[in-house]
C-alpha cells in the first residue's frame, strides 16, 4: 500500500493541529491531497507553509484557551489528530514558561478533552531531544537525560501519554522524531541553508567535522504517521517510538554527499563554536522498535531527499524572497480571520442575502472565515435554508437551538463554537450592513479589541426612535460601568475579549452590557441601520420594555439608590409634617384640616411608593432567583456542517 492509499484509509475527520509548522503543513498538504475532511489549525506565527490552501480547512486554535479547543473539536469532530504543535525546538525560542505551557500542560488539557471522545488514533510529535545527553542510538526505554527545558517538556509529554495511553485507554502514541528535513522547513535550518547556498555554488559555514545526526526525510515522517494511525490498537496505546534513518551522518559526509550530488567545488568550512547549546555530537535513532510495531523504516535515502529538498527550494526561491522567508517564523503583523455569528429568528429570506454579502466583504478584505448562523427555533425554513449554504460553502456552520432563547443566548452559544481570531456578531435580518466589516477590521488592526456599531439615524417613526436614544441615555448614566450610547450587538470583537466574555456565566445576558464590562481598547463606528428587508421585526413596545429593564437591572443599582433616597427623604417629610400637625393643633386648632382627603392622599402616595419599592426589589430578586437555578442559557438540538445535520453534544460544555 502506497502512502496515499494509508491517508485515504485513515478514519475521518482527520484534525492537524500545528498545522502552520513544518511537518504539519506537510501532513495536511498530503491528506488534502488525497480526500476532503481535513482541517489543519493555525495559531501565531505566518502562515506561509499554508498558502494556497483553502481557508475552510483552516481552524484558528488557542492549545491554551480551553474554550478555543473545544470549539475546534466540536466543529471538526476528528476521530484521527495528528499533534505537531510545539514550541522551543529553535535557539530563538528561549521563553521557557511558553515552551512548558505549550508543550505539556497544554498537552494535558487536551488529552483530559479527548479523552472521551471516539478517537480511532492520537499521533503526537515528540522529539529525539527527549534523549538530552542519552543520544548515541538510544532505544526507547533507555534513560531520559533532557538537557534543555525544550527537552524537559516534551519528555515530560512522554510520560503523559504513557499514563492516558495505558491507564486511560486513550490511542494515543508519541513518535520521537529525529532531524526531519523537506519541504517547507524553516530556512534557518541546516538543510534549507545548505541547499539555498548550493543553488549559488557554495556551501554553509558547518559546525565541527566529526558532529552527526540522524536526517529523516518529511515524506518518511508522514508515512511514519499513517501507519501509527491505521494499526493503532492497545499495544501501541501509550507507546513512544523513535523515528529516524538509523544511520549516523556526520556533518563533514553531508558536505562531501552535497558536493558530489550538486556538482559544487566549494570547500567545506567548519565553525566548532555553530549549533545550539544542548546538541550532542552523537545524535542518532534506534529503529528497532518502529519496524516491529508498525513495519516502518525510512526510504528516502539521503542523497535523493537532498535532491528532492534542493528542487523544492530552487523553485519557491524562484517566487519568493529568501531574505523574507528567513524571518518567517516572526508573528504575522495583520489579524487575519474572523468569526461572523448571525443571530436567526423568522430570517429564511434574508439568510442567503447575509451569506452573500458576506462572503464579498471577507473575500474583498483577503480574511480567512467562517460563518455561523444560529437558528434560534424560528418557524420558518431557516434551518433548511442553512443547511442548504453550507452544503455549497464549507465556511458555513448552522447551529439549530432546541427552542426560542433570545438573541443574547444565540450569540453566546455562536461564539463558544467560533474559532477564529475575532468574532462578528450581527443579528440575522440585515439591519447590520455586512459592509461595516471592513471598517470594523481595519480598526481592530490598528488595535482596537472591540469595534462596535453605533447608530447614528435609524430608519423608524420618529417616537420610536426617540424612545431609543432616551433609553441609551438613560442607561449610560445609570449603568455602573461605561457604556456606549447607540451601540447594539453589532460589533467586532478580539478573540482575548470573547475569552473574558464567556467566562461570565449569567443566564439572563445583555451581551452589549457585558461588551462594556470586560473593558479592554473599545472604538465605535457610525453607521445608519436601516429597515428590515423582508417581513416585521418581531420586537414590540412590551419587549423592549423588557429589553429595558434587562440592562437597567443588570448593570445598575441605581434604582435601589433612588428607593433608598426617596425612603430617606419622605421619612423626614413625614417627620416634619408630623411637627407641622402637632404645631398647628396647639397653636390653631380651627386650622386642622377637616375630612379624610388629606388622610386618603397621604395612604395613597405612601402605598403606592411602597408597591413600587416592592417592585422594584422584585426586579432584582427575580433575577437573583433566575441565576440561582443555573439553568442552561440555551440548548443545541444540532449542528449543521457541510450540508450535514449532526447531533450537538448534549453536554454543552465549550
Amino acid at each position: 500500500m502506497n502512502l496515499d492509499d494509508k491517508l485515504r484509509n485513515l478514519t475521518g475527520p482527520v484534525l492537524v493541529l500545528g498545522a502552520s509548522g513544518f511537518i504539519g503543513a506537510n501532513l495536511l498538504r498530503r491528506l488534502l491531497a488525497v480526500r476532503t475532511d481535513v482541517t489543519g489549525t493555525v495559531f501565531s506565527g505566518d502562515t506561509w507553509r499554508l498558502d494556497g490552501i483553502p481557508s475552510a480547512h483552516i481552524a484558528f486554535l488557542n492549545l491554551q484557551d480551553p474554550i478555543s479547543v473545544g470549539s475546534v473539536l466540536r466543529r471538526v469532530a476528528p476521530r484521527t489528530i495528528f499533534d505537531c504543535s510545539s514550541f522551543g525546538a529553535y535557539s530563538f525560542e528561549q521563553d521557557h514558561e511558553r515552551i512548558h505551557a505549550t508543550n505539556y500542560l497544554s498537552f494535558i488539557r487536551l488529552m483530559e478533552e479527548v479523552a472521551g471522545m471516539d478517537l480511532a488514533a492520537f499521533v503526537h510529535a515528540g522529539s529525539s531531544s527527549e534523549y538530552g545527553l542519552n543520544s548515541a542510538a538510544p532505544a526507547e526505554d533507555a534513560a531520559l537525560v533532557p538537557n534543555s527545558h525544550y527537552a524537559v517538556s516534551k519528555a515530560a509529554t512522554s510520560a503523559a501519554i504513557a499514563y492516558f495511553g495505558k491507564v486511560r485507554g486513550v490511542p494515543v502514541v508519541n513518535l520521537r522524531l529525529y532531524a526531519v528535513y523537506g519541504p517547507f522547513e524553516d530556512s534557518s535550518r541546516l538543510i534549507p541553508v545548505l541547499c539555498e547556498t548550493s543553488l549559488r555554488g557554495e556551501l554553509p559555514v558547518f559546525a565541527r567535522a566529526d558532529v552527526s545526526r540522524d536526517f529523516i526525510h518529511v515524506d518518511d515522517v508522514v508515512e511514519a504517521f499513517a501507519d501509527t494511525a491505521i494499526l493503532m490498537g492497545p499495544e501501541l496505546a501509550g507507546e513512544s517510538i523513535n523515528i529516524g534513518s538509523g544511520q549516523p551522518t556526520t556533518l563533514a559526509a553531508l558536505a562531501e554527499l552535497a558536493r558530489a550530488s550538486f556538482g559544487l567545488t566549494a570547500e567545506a568550512r567548519f565553525n566548532p563554536a555553530a549549533g545550539r547549546a544542548w546538541d550532542t555530537d552523537n545524535w542518532y535513532a534506534d529503529t528497532t522498535k518502529a519496524q516491529r510495531l508498525l513495519g516502518w523504516s525510512a526510504k528516502v535515502g539521503l542523497a535523493d531527499g537532498l535532491a528532492r529538498t534542493r528542487d523544492w527550494w530552487q523553485a519557491h526561491l524562484a517566487t519568493a524572497d529568501f531574505t523574507r522567508l528567513t524571518k518567517r517564523t516572526q508573528p504575522r503583523k495583520e489579524k487575519n480571520s474572523i468569526s461572523a455569528v448571525i443571530a436567526c429568528y423568522r430570517d429564511g429570506q434574508a439568510i442567503p442575502i447575509m451569506h452573500e454579502r458576506l462572503v464579498a466583504v471577507c473575500q474583498r478584505l483577503g480574511l480567512d472565515y467562517e460563518i455561523i448562523f444560529v437558528n434560534d427555533n424560528s418557524p420558518d425554513d431557516s434551518a433548511e435554508v442553512i443547511r442548504e449554504i453550507s452544503a455549497r460553502d464549507p465556511h458555513v456552520i448552522g447551529i439549530t437551538h432546541s427552542r426560542n432563547f433570545g438573541s443574547q443566548a444565540a450569540f453566546r452559544s455562536g461564539m463558544e463554537i467560533a474559532s477564529k481570531e475575532a468574532v462578528v456578531l450581527m443579528d440575522g435580518d440585515l439591519q447590520d450592513p455586512p459592509e461595516l466589516i471592513e471598517a470594523f477590521v481595519e480598526r481592530w488592526r490598528a488595535g482596537a479589541d472591540v469595534v462596535y456599531g453605533r447608530r447614528i439615524k435609524r430608519e423608524m417613526p420618529i417616537l420610536l426612535e426617540a424612545c431609543y436614544r432616551g433609553f441609551y441615555r438613560l442607561f449610560a448614566a445609570m449603568s455602573e460601568v461605561p457604556v456606549p450610547k447607540d451601540a447594539g450587538d453589532f460589533s467586532l470583537i478580539d478573540r482575548s475579549v470573547v475569552y473574558w466574555l464567556l467566562q461570565c456565566q449569567e443566564r439572563d445576558a445583555f451581551l452589549r452590557g457585558l461588551r462594556a464590562y470586560v473593558g479592554f481598547r473599545q472604538e465605535g463606528v457610525d453607521y445608519l441601520r436601516p429597515e428590515r428587508m423582508f417581513g416585521v421585526s418581531t420586537n414590540n413596545w412590551i419587549k423592549n420594555i423588557g429589553w429595558a429593564k434587562k440592562g437597567i437591572f443588570s448593570f445598575s443599582r441605581m434604582p435601589l439608590h433612588l428607593l433608598t433616597a426617596a425612603g430617606g427623604i419622605t421619612c423626614l417629610a413625614t417627620v416634619l409634617l408630623a411637627i407641622f400637625s402637632i404645631l398647628v393643633r396647639i397653636f390653631d386648632a380651627d386650622s386642622v384640616p377637616k375630612g379624610v382627603t388629606f388622610l386618603s392622599l397621604l395612604v395613597m402616595f405612601f402605598g403606592s411608593f411602597t408597591l413600587l419599592g416592592i417592585g422594584l426589589l422584585g426586579e432584582y430578586i427575580g433575577k437573583i432567583f433566575e441565576e440561582t437555578k443555573a439553568r442552561p442559557a440555551f440548548i443545541r438540538r444540532s449542528l449543521i456542517v457541510r450540508g450535514e445535520i449532526r447531533p450537538a453534544d448534549p453536554r454543552g460544555q465549550p
